[in-house]
């Protein structure tokens, strides 16, 4: 298993820009799969971008023009830059292993965005 924590959150008004990071506990050099997630109040988590090893980025629909994924591998890191933040951003973000539900969730990160 590999733990993550995630940080950088917080408030950012209407079309403001905020970068969150996650790190892992151990390497992720050989975790092909990496992915920024978030959570609103009484929804289901949805997928926000995966990332490759190669720093190929894949967007859910409605997320690449306003959210960039990246990765160091250097550091265990994982990235999300936030563009034109709008309300319905508000939620807590996390990343993890695409689609390895065994893995565990970390704390999350939360973003408001409010005037």
């Amino acid at each position: 298993q590999v733990q993550f924590v995630e940080s950088g959150g917080g408030n950012v008004q209407p079309g403001g820009s905020l970068k969150l990071s996650c790190v892992a506990s151990g390497s992720i050099s050989d975790i092909y799969l990496l992915a920024w997630y978030r959570q609103s109040a009484g929804k289901a988590r949805e997928l926000i971008a995966r990332i490759t090893t190669g720093n190929s980025a894949l967007y859910a629909d409605s997320m690449a023009d306003r959210f960039i994924i990246s990765r160091d591998n250097a550091v265990n890191s994982l990235y999300l830059q936030m563009f034109n933040a709008k309300p319905e951003d508000t939620a807590t973000y996390y990343c993890n292993i695409y689609q390895k539900p065994t893995n565990p969730w970390g704390p999350g990160t939360q973003v408001t965005v409010s005037s």
